[in-house]
């Protein structure tokens, strides 16, 4: 499947059905993230059933601590 992510056109395998999958590909499924699918923000609780389709528009912010 191929999914716009920040801007960039990546493929993702077919596993990666949900919001959650996504985040464990990248493994930033343990870190603090926002996730926005086409322009909407998924609420954390939604992360599992938010399924992926080709061509969405993501994006994924997430923190970073240091001092």
């Amino acid at each position: 499947m191929k999914l716009i992510i920040n801007g960039e056109s990546i493929h993702v395998p077919e596993q990666v059905k949900t919001v959650s999958d996504l985040l464990a590909h990248f493994q930033l499924h343990n870190k603090l993230a926002v996730v926005e699918v086409n322009l909407t923000i998924i609420e954390k609780s939604q992360y599992d059933t938010t399924t992926l389709c080709d061509g969405d528009k993501i994006e994924i912010v997430h923190f970073v601590g240091g001092g």
